[in-house]
């Protein structure tokens, strides 16, 4: 036999292994979809039930109003007797705390990269050049007008000098 005898078995033998790999690839692709897809039904039939739950909760008549006058609060700062405080696990603590601490950081970040712009910086320095000149005008026209007053004073009061006199 020649070497072309043996190829097209041995091709064939390839492909056939090449078909059963590739069967089996499927099989478990296919069994963990469904496992998947099983799990994703459980937990919306669970939500489904607290959703049922929490419409008949919220579907019961209010109970009676309680005259305000009445209700006394007891245990004012004092934790109930058995009630445990909910626990978060550490990790989503440390997530939480992570994000919180992210969020805080780029709120910052902006707002120095805001203040530190060199439009920014000039327009505060335009603007508090501006408020300088606005605040010493109005101390002059203040200093003016008092001046004016103290001096109508006087001439009412006739406490003029003789230096006012010779000028």
């Amino acid at each position: 036999m020649t070497m072309q005898d043996w190829m097209l078995p041995a091709v064939a033998v390839a492909l056939a292994l090449l078909a059963v790999g590739l069967a089996g690839a499927l099989h478990r692709s296919r069994a963990r979809t469904d496992d998947a897809l099983a799990v994703a039904r459980a937990e919306s039939a669970a939500l489904r039930a607290q959703l049922d739950a929490l419409e008949q909760r919220l579907a019961r008549p209010a109970p009676l109003a309680v005259d305000e006058s009445e209700y006394v609060i007891t245990h004012l700062g004092e934790e109930e007797p058995g009630a445990e405080p909910a626990r978060i696990e550490t990790a989503l603590f440390a997530d939480l705390v992570l994000r919180e601490s992210v969020v805080k950081v780029a709120a910052l970040a902006h707002g120095l990269r805001r203040a530190l712009d060199p439009e920014t910086r000039n327009r505060i320095r335009f603007e508090m050049r501006r408020e300088v000149r606005r605040a010493r005008k109005q101390r002059r026209a203040d200093a003016r007008q008092a001046r004016r007053e103290w001096e109508a004073r006087r001439r009412a009061a006739g406490d003029v000098d003789d230096e006012d006199n010779a000028a």
